[in-house]
C-alpha cells in the first residue's frame, strides 16, 4: 500500500538532485491534485493535527502536505510540484518576512490558482495568540517543561520581552520542541478560534 510518507521521501530525494520518476509514479498512484508547501516539520505537525481533529484524511483527498526543510527551498519544491513538474495546485503557509520569496517561486513556477497564506511571524506565533499566553504556559507545565521554561525566562536576553515573544522563542530553543508543541497547541485549541491563515488554508483544500 502506498502511503504519503513514501511520496514525501521521493520528493525530498528529487529536490536533492535524485531521480524524479519515483515521485511521479507515486503522485499518480495517490491521485494527488494539490500540494501544501510548509517550511518545516513543526508546521507539518500542526496541519496534520488539525486535519485529524476535523476528521479529514488529506491524503485520501489527493492533498500532499510537504515539509520543505526551510523557506529558501520553496523555489525548488514549487518547480517540482507545480505546473511544470507534477502539475499539482500549490498552496501552503509562509511567514510574513519571507512572503516575497514564496510569491516569486509561484510566479516562476507558473502557478496562478493557488497562493500562500501568510502568518504574521510564524505559525507558532499565530497559535500562541489564538490560545493566549496563560494557556500556553499551562501546556508547558503539563508537558513537564516548567523548569526549562523558568530557566529560559531568567536569561538576560529575555528580560523585558513581551510574553508572546518569549514563548515563541522558547519553543525553538530545543530540537524537536517546535514539532511537539505545534501538535499540542493545535490539539489544545478547543473552542478557541483557529488562526486565520490555518483556517483559510483548510478552506482551500
Amino acid at each position: 500500500m502506498v502511503d504519503m510518507g513514501a511520496f514525501r521521501d521521493a520528493i525530498d530525494r528529487w529536490a536533492a538532485g535524485g531521480p524524479g520518476e519515483p515521485a511521479r509514479d507515486l503522485a499518480v498512484r495517490l491521485a494527488l491534485r494539490t500540494a501544501v508547501l510548509l517550511e518545516g516539520p513543526s508546521d507539518l505537525a500542526a496541519v496534520e493535527a488539525l486535519a485529524a481533529r476535523r476528521g479529514r484524511d488529506l491524503g485520501a483527498e489527493g492533498v500532499a502536505v510537504v515539509s520543505m526543510g526551510g523557506a529558501m527551498s520553496v523555489g525548488r519544491y514549487a518547480d517540482l510540484l507545480g505546473p511544470d513538474g507534477l502539475g499539482l495546485r500549490l498552496t501552503g503557509l509562509c511567514d510574513e518576512r519571507e512572503q516575497r520569496y514564496y510569491d516569486r517561486a509561484l510566479r516562476r513556477a507558473g502557478e496562478l490558482s493557488g497562493g500562500f497564506l501568510v502568518c504574521a511571524a510564524d505559525l507558532e506565533d499565530e497559535l500562541i495568540r489564538a490560545l493566549g499566553t496563560a494557556r500556553v504556559e499551562e501546556i508547558i507545565g503539563a508537558e513537564g517543561d516548567q523548569r526549562a521554561w523558568q530557566t529560559f525566562l531568567h536569561q538576560p536576553a529575555q528580560h523585558g520581552r513581551p510574553r508572546q515573544q518569549q514563548l515563541r522563542r522558547f519553543l525553538g530553543t530545543k530540537k524537536g520542541r517546535k514539532i511537539r508543541y505545534g501538535l499540542l497547541l493545535v490539539e489544545s485549541l478547543g473552542s478557541a478560534r483557529v488562526p486565520t491563515p490555518l483556517e483559510e488554508l483548510f478552506a482551500r483544500l
